[in-house]
Formats: C-alpha cells, structure tokens, sequence
C-alpha cells in the first residue's frame, strides 16, 4: 500500500527532513582526520535532541546508534565506533534519520577526508550527480523505472556499478514505506509516480563490481572487490508543479565551501 500525503503532511515531512540537512551541515563542520565515527554519532544525536526531535535510526530494527556512517568499501549501514578513527584521505558515508512531528526524514551524504584521491572524488560526482538526474525524472504520471534508469544510465556509462541489494524507499510517519525504490531499472516500468508520494533516492554506486558482502555485525555492507563506494540520499514529494527536494545539501555545503563535492 502506498500511502499518498496531504498537503499538511508533507509541509511536516518538510521540517523533519530540514532537520536532517542542518544535522549533517553540524556533522561538515566535525568532519576530519582524528575523529571517530562514534563521536559523530555524539554529535547527531544531541543535535537532534535539541532541536526537539529523536534519532529515527536508534533502535530502528536493534541499530545501536543514531548514524550510519559508512567508510570507503562499506556500502552502508556501517555502525559507529570509537575504534573507527577517520583518516586522510578517507571517505564517509553519513546517512541520518530525524522522527519529528510524527514523520520521518532520511538523507545521506558522502564526504571526503581532507585530501581525497582524484579517482575517488569522480566516483562521489557522478553518484551525486545521478541522485540530481533520478530527481528529475519523478514527475507525476511517470513511473519508478524512469528514475531508476535516469541513476543507471548516468553511472554505468561512467564505467562505475550499481548495487542491487540495497535500494531507495517510500517514507513518511515510517521509515520505510512502499514502494521500493532502486537504483537500477527500465523506463516506463515500476509504480506510477502520483501527487502526494513521498520517496527516498538513494544511489549507491561503486567504483568497482556491483557485489557485497553483509558482514557479520549483521548491519554493515560492504563492497566485495574492497573499492570504494559512494552513497547520496534525497528525500522527495512527487508534486503537480514537478519534485519538490524535502531534504537539503545546502548545510553541509555552506560548511565545506570550495571543497564540496
């Protein structure tokens, strides 16, 4: 069942996922080599606490932490650890979840350590720029497969990969909603994208094959080869005038300027 919202639902779901955007430009703001995955999560969930909402991914399914943050191979779902210390050259995955208001908002993010190899930061671009590229493609009255092709076609032809396992999501008073929403498909295929729907693209694209791995945490996927993969993650209205972006980046880059992806 795909829950379609009101006007007033998605006005709500439009403060929980600025709050999301402004959680991750806190984040921008700690983000370098030296600090541990862990302390980030500290950060997020006070951040979020105070601004009057609860961490959406904390208990969601017994996840222990309010975070995901991802490093380098790992996919996503990586969990945060005062172990896991952030180094040049690096990169992370954050993807942060607000329940505010009785909604829900979900965005990630990937970010560079300091110095990031060239080949690495074409691999975030082109990720980014297929998140943009779906983003275009969800107008109402057309279906899920021209978004998820709009993903594919951009990054395959870039030589990168698309993983299959792990895909986009309705959303709304819960987490994850139907329908499913990959990132990889065929146009003109897939649900029929109507006002009111509400959905999260997310990319996940790999520089090498599209295999992974669940470790054995239970949470944590991670790429098979051990390249790297880049994650970004909006949060959507399917709208009569086009898509109308919920979540924000613009936090995030205000912080990191000149250096933003």
């Amino acid at each position: 069942m795909i829950y379609l919202k009101t006007d007033e639902e998605i006005e709500l779901m439009y403060l929980a996922n600025q709050l999301v955007g402004r959680t991750l430009g806190e984040l921008a703001k700690h983000i370098a080599p030296g600090i541990s995955t862990l302390q980030l999560d500290k950060i997020a969930e006070e951040f979020i606490r105070d601004h009057g909402a609860v961490p959406a991914f904390l208990g969601y399914g017994g996840f222990p932490n309010s975070l995901c943050t991802s490093v380098n191979e790992e996919v996503v779902h990586g969990i945060p650890s005062a172990k896991r210390i952030l180094k040049e050259g690096d990169i992370i995955s954050i993807d942060c979840g607000t329940i505010l208001n009785g909604f829900v908002g979900d965005s990630a993010y990937t970010f560079c350590i300091g110095e990031v190899a060239e080949d690495v930061k074409a691999l975030l671009k082109t990720t980014k720029e297929s998140l943009y590229l779906g983003i275009e493609k969800a107008l109402e009255g057309k279906r899920l497969g021209d978004v998820s092709n709009a993903i594919q076609s951009h990054c395959e032809a870039k030589g990168y990969s698309v993983v299959r396992e792990l895909v986009g999501h309705g959303i709304g008073r819960n987490m994850h909603e139907a329908p499913e929403v990959p990132n990889y498909g065929r146009r003109g295929f897939g649900s029929l994208l109507r006002n009111g729907m509400c959905i999260c693209i997310e990319p996940m694209i790999n520089m090498g094959k599209r295999n992974v791995v669940f470790e054995n945490d239970g949470w944590t996927v991670r790429t098979k080869d051990r390249m790297c993969s880049a994650h970004f993650e909006h949060c959507i209205a399917i709208r009569p005038e086009g898509p109308r972006i919920l979540s924000s980046f613009d936090f995030i880059e205000e912080v990191l300027g000149n250096n933003a992806i």
